[in-house]
């Protein structure tokens, strides 16, 4: 998957602090700390019901 296109969150600060996702047919999360480091894959559906249960309670 060399053509992800990473994001972090609107609601990440300067410090770097935080998490960056790419979307596609799964769903890639990493440490933006350590870029190069493990990531979590899951299913593009397993992470919209993952943040809409966050947002639901947020």
């Amino acid at each position: 998957m060399s053509d992800r296109r990473w994001r972090k969150s609107s609601h990440s600060g300067n410090q770097g602090d935080c998490v960056e996702i790419a979307l596609g047919e799964h769903a890639e999360v990493r440490d933006t700390k350590d870029r190069d480091g493990g990531q979590l894959i899951v299913t593009a559906t397993a992470w919209h019901t993952f943040t809409a249960n966050l947002k639901r309670n947020h």
